[in-house]
């Protein structure tokens, strides 16, 4: 199964593909409220290995952002990834989103998508039981996001969430 990845930035007409495995980062600028913005759109294998290829590609679109949110970021993907294997049904897809407001701050989005699945997603996340190895997934996703929403269908699974961080101080305010 061939994987792509599509990396877009704020330059006009500037797309890159490549291999899953091997994105490189650009930016698009779509919004007039933003100064900076990337997107990364990849395949994710329909198998084990979504987690670890999403976990890749989260630290390719987020590159240089603080450790906090960076590991935030790729445990929330990781767990979508899961997710979307687990109880969906292939594609799978990964898109990231890193947009740094012209006011300052910097507000990531995370959504992973999948070819549908037979059963209703839930509303809020069920607690695991005490001894389960999984079933902790969204949980966590509540936990670490800002926002977060679970759309499920038979044609098409949607799990989306927001991280944001606000402007850091001016040496001149502190």
């Amino acid at each position: 199964m061939r994987h792509r990845t599509s990396t877009y930035r704020s330059r006009p007409g500037s797309v890159l593909e490549r291999e899953a495995g091997q994105p490189a980062s650009l930016a698009r600028q779509d919004d007039v409220d933003s100064a900076d913005a990337t997107t990364l759109i990849t395949d994710l294998p329909y198998g084990p290995k979504a987690a670890e290829i999403a976990r890749k590609a989260v630290t390719v679109a987020l590159h240089g952002i603080e450790v906090d949110l960076l590991d935030d970021a790729r445990l929330i993907s990781s767990e979508l990834a899961t997710n979307a294997f687990a109880s969906g049904r292939p594609p799978l897809v990964l898109c990231v989103d890193r947009t740094t407001p012209t006011t300052g701050g910097l507000e990531v989005e995370i959504t992973v998508t999948d070819g549908g699945c037979s059963r209703p997603g839930p509303t809020s996340p069920p607690a695991p039981e005490g001894e389960a190895e999984s079933g902790r997934g969204l949980v966590i996703v509540e936990a670490l996001a800002d926002a977060w929403s679970l759309t499920t269908d038979t044609d098409g699974s949607r799990a989306w969430c927001r991280l944001t961080r606000g402007p850091r101080p001016s040496a001149a305010s502190t």
